[in-house]
């Protein structure tokens, strides 16, 4: 099934129930084994603290949220957070980005949906000078990953929680 008429649209705080919606879409696929394990109560408050962070990023441009569909169907999501690190040799204006919450609806992977969201994403970051754009992956998306120019990282580390 290929989509001819794809077309992705930037949401916006006015679209907040839908991104909410997204977003427990994604850690519900993401997390299956995590979602399992917590309450109503522990899944509601993780809606408000997306809808938080959504609400404040949103507004102050820190975070760019779309969507991609067609027709009525939506066929997936992503965003990128801008942020800025110290300036450095690789990076002299400090600014960077992070990749997330790319997201293909089960039945419409494969398709190169994935690669259309991470590449409109990409060059929203660009139009804003970053070039220093960060990701996290799994294993079965981090081919797509590597054919949009991503290339493994070394000498990460990550406290544990």
């Amino acid at each position: 099934m290929q989509f001819m008429n794809m077309e992705i649209k930037q949401l916006n705080i006015n679209d907040i129930e839908l991104l909410i919606q997204l977003r427990m879409e994604v850690l519900a696929d993401v997390f299956k084994k995590d979602f399992e394990k917590i309450s109503p109560a522990e899944i509601e408050n993780l809606k408000q603290e997306n809808k938080n962070y959504y609400l404040n990023r949103l507004a102050t441009e820190e975070h760019i949220a779309c969507v991609v569909y067609n027709e009525n169907n939506i066929l997936g999501c992503g965003g990128i957070c801008l942020y800025n690190e110290m300036p450095s040799p690789d990076n002299i204006n400090g600014k960077c980005a992070y990749l997330m919450n790319i997201y293909v609806k089960p039945k419409y992977r494969k398709q190169g949906i994935g690669k259309k969201i991470c590449s409109w994403l990409i060059e929203r970051a660009k139009s804003k000078n970053i070039t220093k754009i960060y990701l996290e992956t799994s294993d079965t998306a981090k081919v797509m990953y590597e054919k949009l120019g991503f290339e493994e990282m070394k000498n990460y580390l990550k406290l544990k929680s």
